[in-house]
């Protein structure tokens, strides 16, 4: 796939739309942890795998193995637009750009209203600045 090149306007349309991805992200992530949790101590109660033909594991295992497609499409639907995601938790995007002919990354979190910090290559979260700078 060719790398694309936002600009700050291009970046901010995608906004309403990564919001949603990434707000969904973080529901199954907590949904998929607090599962998790249930069945490590349903296992933990009942054994590694009980005798007999009920399995007590196989839908809360089929419930993570969906979340977990679930997940992973979203991670790709992002990645298809170019945006690059860098934290669920934070919801943490970097899209690549051209500044003043030197390839940096705009930055953006879910909590802020718009694109407005970029950062080099290997400077990551903490070495971002603003836009106007």
């Amino acid at each position: 796939m060719e790398k694309k090149w936002f600009t700050v306007e291009e970046a901010n349309a995608l906004l309403p739309l990564l919001r949603s991805e990434i707000e969904s992200l973080q529901k199954i992530k907590r949904r998929f942890e607090e599962r998790y949790l249930h069945l490590k101590q349903l296992k933990e109660l009942v054994g590694r795998r009980p005798s007999g033909q009920d399995d007590p594991f196989f839908t809360l295992e089929c419930e993570l193995e969906f979340m977990q497609i679930e997940a992973r499409t979203l991670v790709q639907s992002i990645h298809m637009k170019g945006a690059q995601l860098k934290d669920v938790d934070m919801g943490l995007v970097d899209f690549p750009a051209l500044m003043n002919g030197e390839e940096v990354l705009l930055c953006w979190k879910l909590d802020e209203e718009s694109v407005s910090y970029w950062h080099g290559l290997n400077d990551g979260f903490y070495g971002r600045k603003p836009i106007a700078e």
